[in-house]
């Protein structure tokens, strides 16, 4: 029945739209703490028990289940193995923004180099093509997904920026600890990796839209 497959489809856009959110807080709260120093409020977001894994493998059996028992066709299979392709992509962008504030629990915030300044600037373009991915699928929004996808070579342009400034950093003092330009880089490549995976899931609204796959 119609109405079934639809609450089912509908079921599946809350878990989405629950997971993605809690990723986008992680990573919000994650610069939150980088900003103000605060290394407890950056424990406390490693330590969250929220079971990235579990949700993504509950929205993967859901689908599954709908395929199985409804038997959709054209579009709302289209959205149902969309969801399926995009839903490792956001277990990622959380799992890597828990590993962001994992190095910043542990961040010497006494360092005040430049890249740290592009580090704020680059998480706020991450942040913001996490936001729009997520918004472009759950709308169905073709200009909004391909304005993600050309936004990842600002956040590329930061990364390369990041590291430039590290490697003038190193050479201007040798006796720094070597551990910190590390994780300023790690940070650094998290980030970049949000980016692509941001891009992915805008990948998956075009696919939802037109069956293509880019």
């Amino acid at each position: 029945m119609r109405f079934v497959l639809d609450e089912l489809l509908q079921k599946i856009s809350e878990l989405l739209i629950l997971m993605a959110s809690s990723c986008e807080q992680n990573l919000n709260n994650a610069f939150e703490a980088f900003r103000t120093h605060d290394k407890e409020k950056a424990l406390a977001i490693y330590k969250n028990d929220y079971d990235l894994s579990s949700k993504a493998r509950e929205i993967e059996s859901l689908c599954i289940k709908t395929i199985l028992r409804q038997q959709p066709v054209a579009k709302d299979m289209l959205i149902i193995s969309a969801t399926l392709k995009l839903v490792r992509d956001v277990e990622r962008i959380g799992t890597q923004a828990i590993s962001i504030a994992e190095l910043i629990s542990s961040f010497n915030f006494s360092y005040r180099g430049d890249e740290i300044l592009l580090i704020e600037k680059m998480s706020e373009e991450a942040i913001e093509m996490v936001k729009n991915s997520v918004d472009s699928f759950i709308t169905k929004n073709e200009d909004q997904a391909r304005a993600v996808i050309k936004h990842d070579s600002v956040v590329d342009k930061y990364f390369n920026l990041i590291k430039l400034a590290l490697i003038r950093e190193i050479r201007k003092s040798e006796d720094t600890d070597g551990s910190l330009p590390l994780d300023v880089l790690m940070i650094a490549k998290y980030l970049e990796r949000i980016g692509d995976h941001s891009c992915n899931v805008a990948k998956c609204t075009l696919y939802m839209i037109s069956g293509e796959l880019s």
